[in-house]
């Protein structure tokens, strides 16, 4: 199936905001086997519009248009459509009904130019937006099945999940049933977990798991698309390659599908009624600001120290190198001061001029409890970023093995000697 994405607004074209809509939708159409074969952005232009739509109609089979669905003068999805159809704008009083509820559920009256975003395409079905007041709607232009969505991003996203896709999977004659799954690692690159998993997908003879991966530094995503003719038949064919994955990419697999390197960390913590301290320089904060604003952090989460650059912590004197007794001291320290019962801390020394890719810094990291202490040191080169990002991940990995009993020292393919 041939899949066209467009999407809307003078802010997209010009660039003054960035087009996250449109990665997000390729990267979910991708993950269920769907492949998109062209991406147009457009600007507030009725003539120009209407010539996207009508090219899109020729040559796809279906086509995502995002944004243009609003209630002011430069929202024009809806009307371009209908003139592009070749069909009457209508009132859709369900529509127009469901917005008047969603303002007065709020306490607060319908703006009059709201109406407007009721007026649909004669011919048009309609997809609810079930956390806003712009109506999606899907229509034919043409050869291809268009289906227009909001800009908001988090209403596209719950109408793409939920509507879009099963929508477009229904007309590509795909299999009744397809699923995601991801594995979440930290510490393998991409080519290595490639060479790692070569062959799982010749574990469902029937060839209906594919295996794909998403890297974004210093986390990868490895996914496993599963189709079959039901949710059971999918389930089926995924356990085996499911086991195997977890058995060849063992404990650098730190969460799966949608939980999280933090949240998984947390979930430890609270499971063990624990609290936790944490000290970084350098990072910003980053640490810290993964883990604080989680739902139930504020039982777990006892104290954070963001440092540049000082003599001391915690009482204990910085020596112009960093060593790991003195790592371990400000460990403990910390721990000791506030009172929490698990300690972590990551310290990190820049090389002179780490803003060159060949140059990088040490991270030097202590988790400390009342009755046991961990260490670890690494190399990361690559740049200031890169060793800000790595130590982030770095540190909170080496927390979420300490507490699931993981070998906390495992060398990683992002580190040097």
């Amino acid at each position: 199936m041939r899949i066209e994405i467009i999407c809307t607004g003078d802010e997209v074209l010009t660039g003054k905001i960035t087009n996250t809509n449109f990665s997000y939708m390729a990267q979910k159409l991708e993950d269920v086997g769907l492949s998109v074969h062209w991406g147009t952005t457009v600007g507030d232009d009725r003539e120009s519009l209407l010539a996207a739509f009508q090219l899109a109609g020729t040559r796809a089979d279906a086509v995502i248009v995002n944004g243009g669905l609003g209630p002011t003068v430069d929202d024009l999805s809806q009307e371009i459509a209908a003139q592009a159809a070749g069909v009457e704008l209508v009132l859709h009083e369900e529509w127009l009904a469901k917005m008047e509820g969603f303002f007065s559920k709020r306490a607060r009256t319908m703006p009059p130019n709201n109406v407007k975003q009721a007026m649909l395409p004669s011919t048009a079905e309609m997809i609810d937006n079930p956390i806003g007041t712009a109506c999606g709607f899907a229509l034919d232009i043409g050869k291809a099945r268009f289906f227009f969505t909001p800009g908001v991003p988090r209403e596209l996203r719950r109408m793409l999940e939920e509507q879009v896709i099963p929508r477009i999977l229904a007309r590509s004659g795909a299999p009744a049933s397809i699923f995601l799954k991801r594995f979440h690692s930290y510490g393998l690159g991409e080519s290595h977990v490639d060479q790692l998993l070569a062959g799982v997908e010749a574990l469902d003879p029937d060839g209906g798991v594919k295996l794909g991966f998403r890297a974004h530094y210093p986390q990868l995503e490895t996914k496993l698309t599963v189709r079959g003719t039901d949710m059971a038949d999918v389930h089926r064919k995924l356990a085996p390659v499911t086991a195997e994955v977890q058995k060849r990419l063992g404990n650098f697999i730190f969460a799966e599908d949608d939980k999280t390197l933090e949240g998984v960390t947390l979930a430890e913590l609270t499971a063990k009624s624990a609290t936790l301290t944490v000290v970084e320089t350098f990072t910003a904060g980053q640490i810290a600001a993964r883990i604080a604003h989680l739902p139930g952090a504020e039982k777990v989460f006892r104290h954070g120290t963001v440092a540049r650059h000082l003599d001391h912590l915690f009482g204990v004197k910085l020596p112009p190198e960093l060593d790991q007794a003195t790592t371990e001291a400000v460990t403990r320290a910390a721990r000791e001061h506030t009172g929490a019962t698990h300690a972590l801390a990551v310290l990190i020394e820049l090389d002179e001029g780490a803003d060159r890719i060949d140059l990088g810094g040490t991270i030097w990291i202590g988790i400390a409890t009342a009755d046991r202490m961990e260490f670890r040191r690494s190399r990361i080169l690559g740049g200031r970023e890169w060793v800000r990002l790595g130590a982030v991940e770095l540190g909170l990995d080496c927390l979420r093995r300490f507490l699931q009993g993981l070998p906390v020292v495992e060398r990683i393919d992002f580190e040097k000697t």
